[in-house]
């Protein structure tokens, strides 16, 4: 058997820094392990994420406005953070370590969460129903919920990037295999989900936010122990070097040439001479025609060849300058994700304070948590997932002759269309509830409307099937058309997207705030949502969305694909 069957091509290694035997490791004996730990680490993320609007009303005594943008500002943080993740990732420790030692900052961030909650003298104490926390609590339990925005930060763009990873992206039937795992990787991530909007979100409401929390705080325990569970069967691609330092080498050398003509014969100019690429885990790129500025970094000059040596801030490579094109090519798909993050935030936040309002029963003795009803949410994605894996790809794939059935772009924009739809429906739901609490008075109502909060289930229904269109078609675009040393910082890119739409929920939400509450009147987001008007806020959304969609159309037509060459040392 030749060499090149027993090893993987893309440069991978084992956990004994021994090339990647074939057989031996990766594929989905490896990403069991994987899925596994991402199933934990959600369920333990959403478990006590989905349900914390309600915490801090009840147990810091927030109103609706400052506990929901709480919840956004916290979410945004834990979209931000991936990117410090991603640059100890791609530049120093690989992606393994990175998940290792963020998991263990998690676990912290989970205990100190639980203490906070359970134990007296940390936990706040109540009377009546009324809450009355010190400015010692608040502090503990802020600084246990950042601690786990940074433990999940670490993590979350490097498990998706780790587990394509396992799949040889040079070998036919490998890389098949792992555009399917982005689908099922969604998928491990809602069977979490699932449980932690449903039971844990039950044992919050009804049993305690100790368990509540303690019980996330156990599943990311086993999450750590199911990842070192599989460590001798992984695949590791080496950390490539400062991914920073490289794009800033192309556009400090770029400038430094301004003058410098570039070319008409793109094969003149700089490129290492042998097969493999001289950045560490990386295939080489094709020259690409746009932007064309940024080829003077890769021009060389007399005065380059003086000192024997190539100057990386004076010349750079093809593939190094290609690196920060695709960056840039990627940066406005990127930005058409923001407004779909918005609308998805909504369901930890307005979604449950609309459903506050509703009748939460289910027969005479039993009733669902406002906060549980993302689950349908969850149940969407889970029903949705294996049904364009297995039957929408295959049927699609007849007409399109494309090997996924749609392009990612294209799946991407499907979702942003259905996003527009749950907007919709919000609002068309909400107008029917004002309308019940017009007709019968219920104004001042105390608890909920004669109404069942189960009329919430189509909005949740659509973002669940708009998020496997979107999010999972983000994941396998950015892991897809990144650089192969920036796998992990162009994931975590497409993560700040959910930042930056929880961030934009936040500015929507002041704006409109202070807009509509001018000359003394309650505004849309009134504490009494009966006297507000959170149809029109839905619609706000919608209109946004649209227009988001209309500018991803013109962008989307816009983008080229990125093309490799060679193989990865």
């Amino acid at each position: 058997m030749a060499e090149d069957d027993i090893y993987t091509n893309d440069g991978t290694l084992n956990i004994h820094k021994k090339p990647a035997n074939k057989k031996k490791t990766g594929n989905w004996k490896a990403c069991r392990f994987i899925l596994g730990n991402e199933c934990c680490e959600r369920l333990a993320y959403y478990g006590m994420g989905t349900n914390l609007v309600n915490y801090l009303k009840q147990r810091l005594n927030q109103g609706n406005a400052t506990a929901a943008n709480n919840v956004t500002n916290w979410s945004g943080t834990c979209y931000i953070t991936p990117l410090i993740g991603a640059f100890l990732a791609d530049a120093y420790w690989g992606r393994y370590w990175t998940i290792a030692i963020f998991s263990i900052i998690y676990v912290l961030g989970m205990t100190l969460l639980t203490l906070s909650a359970s134990v007296t003298g940390l936990k706040p104490e109540c009377n009546g129903g009324e809450c009355h926390p010190t400015a010692t609590q608040a502090a503990v339990f802020f600084v246990a919920l950042y601690t786990i925005a940074l433990g999940t930060g670490g993590i979350k763009p490097c498990v998706s990037s780790f587990g394509a990873d396992q799949f040889d992206e040079t070998d036919d039937a490998e890389r098949k295999k792992k555009s399917s795992f982005f689908n099922w990787f969604y998928f491990s991530v809602n069977v979490g989900a699932l449980i932690a909007s449903s039971v844990l979100v039950w044992i919050q409401m009804n049993v305690g936010w100790g368990w509540g929390f303690g019980i996330p705080a156990v599943a990311m325990a086993i999450a750590v122990v199911f990842f070192f569970s599989g460590s001798n069967l992984y695949r590791l691609q080496k950390p490539g070097g400062s991914p920073l330092t490289r794009i800033f080498q192309v556009i400090v050398a770029s400038f430094r040439k301004f003058n410098v003509r570039v070319p008409e014969d793109k094969s003149l100019l700089y490129e290492t001479a042998d097969e493999e690429c001289n950045i560490q885990g990386s295939r080489k790129l094709e020259h690409t025609d746009k932007f064309r500025f940024f080829d003077k970094a890769a021009v060389e000059t007399e005065k380059d060849q003086i000192k024997g040596s190539v100057d990386p801030w004076r010349v750079c490579t093809v593939t190094q300058v290609e690196e920060l094109k695709s960056i840039i090519r990627i940066l406005p798909i990127w930005a058409s994700g923001i407004v779909f993050s918005t609308v998805y935030s909504q369901m930890s936040t307005m979604f449950v304070l609309q459903g506050n309002t509703m009748d939460p029963h289910m027969g005479p003795h039993f009733s669902i948590p406002s906060a549980s009803l993302s689950i349908f949410d969850t149940l969407s994605v889970l029903f949705w997932t294996p049904v364009y894996d297995k039957i929408i790809v295959p049927t699609v794939r007849k007409f399109t002759g494309v090997e996924r059935g749609f392009t990612q772009l294209q799946r991407m924009g499907i979702g942003l269309v259905i996003s527009i739809f749950s907007m919709i429906a919000a609002g068309i739901l909400e107008v029917v509830r004002l309308d019940i609490v017009k007709r019968h008075n219920y104004y001042d109502i105390d608890g909920y409307i004669p109404m069942s909060i189960f009329w919430q289930v189509p909005q949740y229904f659509l973002i669940g099937c708009a998020e496997v269109f979107t999010f999972i078609g983000q994941l396998e675009f950015f892991y897809d058309q990144a650089p192969d040393a920036m796998r992990s910082t162009c994931s975590a890119l497409s993560l700040t997207t959910v930042a930056l739409g929880n961030y934009l929920s936040t500015l929507l939400v002041t704006i409109v705030t202070k807009i509509t509450t001018r000359h003394g009147k309650l505004g849309w987001i009134p504490d009494n949502l009966n006297r507000g008007h959170l149809d029109y806020f839905y619609y706000l959304l919608a209109v946004l969305s649209l227009i988001n969609f209309i500018v991803y159309v013109w962008i989307a037509k816009w983008y080229t694909y990125k093309k490799t060459t060679g193989r990865a040392h």
